[in-house]
């Protein structure tokens, strides 16, 4: 269920999907609304967490250090075709990611930052969208970001299966 504690069987850490975004601001919202949407279709055992982590900055700290697996959803600002769906890694990330701000300005970077500081980052993959429109406010996404659901979830689907999560009664 989105946003539950998940009980971890035997003390293991779990694989924990993140949205991100802000859903006041249009198509940067797209990885709060495709995890939303995702949970409503999919099922999964404890091991698996959904998550809507918003716009939380440093209190996401406690989740991406509790988790063995992260896989992030969000917008990704490039000059590509809105729509455009990555794959990245948290390496391959890092080169497209800003360098770490002050604490008055806390971005998902930063908080991978100081995870990897305290020696518990988690691997990462990345799942990301290019937005049509960006910092617009405005509550629906634009129809190219709610198109890509299906590919994004694929995606996702198929990570999870990679990371041994079985799903519960399909889809």
């Amino acid at each position: 269920m989105l946003g539950d504690e998940a009980e971890v069987i035997q003390g293991e850490k779990k694989i924990t999907v993140l949205g991100l975004g802000n859903i006041l601001l249009k198509d940067e919202g797209f990885g709060v609304h495709f995890v939303r949407w995702f949970s409503e279709r999919h099922s999964y055992g404890p091991e698996v967490e959904l998550l809507d982590g918003g716009t939380l900055g440093y209190r996401l700290l406690d989740i991406v250090t509790s988790t063995r697996h992260l896989i992030v959803v969000d917008a990704i600002k490039l000059e590509e075709e809105p729509g455009a769906v990555y794959r990245f890694t948290r390496e391959e990330m890092l080169l497209r990611m800003p360098d770490p701000t002050t604490a008055h300005e806390v971005e998902f970077p930063d908080v991978l930052a100081m995870a990897d500081l305290m020696g518990q980052c988690p691997e990462v993959v990345f799942l990301c969208v290019v937005p049509e429109r960006y910092g617009i406010m405005e509550l629906e996404m634009s129809p190219s970001m709610s198109r890509v659901f299906p590919v994004v979830e694929d995606l996702l689907v198929r990570e999870l299966a990679m990371l041994g999560a079985v799903e519960r009664g399909g889809s």
